[in-house]
């Protein structure tokens, strides 16, 4: 707050994450505004937890605070962080401005890590719970993370439920490789997400508080305010963690909470986005075979240059952006390792930037594929057409197998099937031509055998093994269960900001 520009302005920077991509309530957890607004609430709760243990704090002065939690003068902070050199104290000020009985108890036995490492796990539990009580002024809409994963996950199901039995061709480098379905496709996305939803819970449900610890994590502050009463300081610790809503807090801490806990929490999200950047990868060379597109708008532009065109500028961003998140977990990795003894100052200036842009990031990428999911569209013939170009090779070994039981020879057969198969591939390959192996086969009275079964054999449904009933028993088994606690959020739909 004490340097840069006018954030609103046309002519300062301002993070396309905050102008253009996160959403409205995401950007409102990490603002100025809730931060410092959890700073005094921080405040509020020390004061009243020392006051019901005894410190000479009045019913005044808690209401006093109480009246003014929203009540904050940022100009004023600014120009006393200008003037201080230190935004918490700066704060410390600006409340006690408008709360003078109070004055003299805010801040009392606490060092900044009070408000600033506590303010920092508040918004992280709360962004990746389900139900959080985060919320920007008068919006019903809880800010993330869990729940919009849930309903990425739950449209997807969808999808892979409706076209479990699709077939479609499957890719092994990138090359024609057995059959599949786009059911099954569509459920190694879901697998993955599953597998991060599952993550997201458990990184969310071991987080702890930091709660009262002091300059070097020792509590002697609050002992000597406890006049060395042990019992009444661990309650303190104890009430104030359970007003902030937490089960639990840390025994042990320097000044700040182990930074490890920063790494454990984008460690998930880079992960997280490892999964978007997979499945939104995959839409897109999807999409250039034409088998599949994200949902196109009437009056979208592809390109500025070529009218036709019908650029997957969705998964495009997805990319982009789980990229940049993927890389911000090599902040808390290098924080943690740097931090001498109880702690050092080099890692505020950096977690003010890679957490937040984590959680804006993360937000961005789960907003998008939610839309994304909720109009994928399938070009069923097109798939059809690229089966009927490779399946003839693939159904080489039946039909070999079909012959020896029609009284062939199986190496004769094999020869025989060689043979035609370099003429397809070279009418394929050298002129352009369609696959015509089967053409070939039917015209070869060697074949003629089979030639009554050759379209049962060459049965698409036939190449997909069990794919579909994968489909089914995955979702079923796995994926509904784990969604189950999330079903009242499931209509929310989402909208792109840009």
């Amino acid at each position: 707050m004490a340097a840069g520009g006018d954030h609103g302005s046309p002519d300062s920077y301002r993070s396309p994450l905050a102008s253009r991509y996160a959403s409205p309530e995401m950007c409102f957890v990490f603002s100025d505004r809730y931060k410092f607004r959890t700073w005094r609430q921080l405040w509020l709760w020390l004061a009243e937890a020392e006051q019901t243990l005894g410190l000479p704090i009045t019913d005044e002065q808690i209401q006093e605070m109480k009246s003014n939690l929203d009540n904050i003068d940022f100009k004023m902070a600014a120009e006393e962080e200008k003037h201080l050199r230190h935004d918490v104290m700066a704060h410390v000020h600006t409340f006690g401005h408008c709360c003078p009985k109070a004055a003299g108890i805010i801040h009392l036995g606490a060092t900044s890590c009070y408000v600033g490492d506590n303010t920092g796990l508040i918004p992280s539990s709360g962004v990746i719970t389900a139900h959080c009580s985060l919320r920007l002024p008068g919006s019903d809409n809880s800010p993330v993370s869990v729940s919009q994963l849930a309903r990425v996950i739950s449209r997807l199901a969808d999808f892979a439920k409706e076209r479990a039995s699709l077939p479609t061709l499957g890719f092994t480098h990138f090359q024609p490789a057995q059959l599949t379905t786009v059911g099954k496709r569509c459920c190694l996305w879901i697998q993955d997400l599953c597998m991060d939803l599952q993550n997201l819970k458990r990184v969310r449900d071991d987080l702890r508080f930091r709660g009262v610890k002091g300059t070097t994590g020792t509590q002697a502050s609050f002992l000597k305010l406890f006049e060395g009463d042990d019992h009444k300081v661990e309650q303190l610790d104890k009430m104030v963690t359970e007003k902030a809503g937490f089960k639990r807090a840390f025994i042990i801490t320097g000044q700040t909470y182990t930074r490890k806990v920063d790494i454990e929490v984008l460690s998930v999200l880079a992960s997280l986005g490892a999964s978007v950047h997979k499945i939104c990868t995959d839409i897109r060379l999807l999409a250039n075979l034409k088998e599949m597109e994200e949902p196109f708008e009437k009056q979208q532009i592809g390109s500025s240059a070529m009218p036709y065109k019908r650029n997957p500028m969705r998964s495009e961003r997805c990319c982009s952006l789980a990229r940049h998140l993927m890389t911000l977990v090599m902040d808390p990795l290098q924080t943690a390792s740097v931090q001498w003894f109880e702690r050092t100052l080099d890692d505020s200036a950096n977690r003010r930037i890679c957490l937040a842009e984590a959680f804006l990031t993360a937000d961005t990428l789960l907003n998008t594929l939610q839309n994304i999911s909720e109009g994928l569209v399938v070009y069923p013939k097109v798939i059809e057409r690229r089966i009927r170009q490779e399946l003839p090779f693939m159904a080489t070994e039946n039909i070999i197998m079909a012959m020896v039981k029609a009284g062939g020879s199986r190496q004769d057969c094999h020869e025989k099937i060689r043979v035609l198969s370099q003429q397809a591939a070279s009418m394929v390959k050298q002129e352009g031509g369609d696959n015509d192996l089967i053409e070939r086969i039917q015209a070869d009275a060697y074949f003629s055998p089979i030639h009554s079964q050759l379209d049962r054999l060459l049965d698409p449904c036939s190449f997909t093994g069990r794919a579909s009933q994968q489909v089914q028993r995955f979702l079923e088994e796995e994926v509904y269960p784990l969604l189950k606690p999330y079903e009242s959020v499931m209509k929310v739909k989402a909208e792109l900001c840009l």
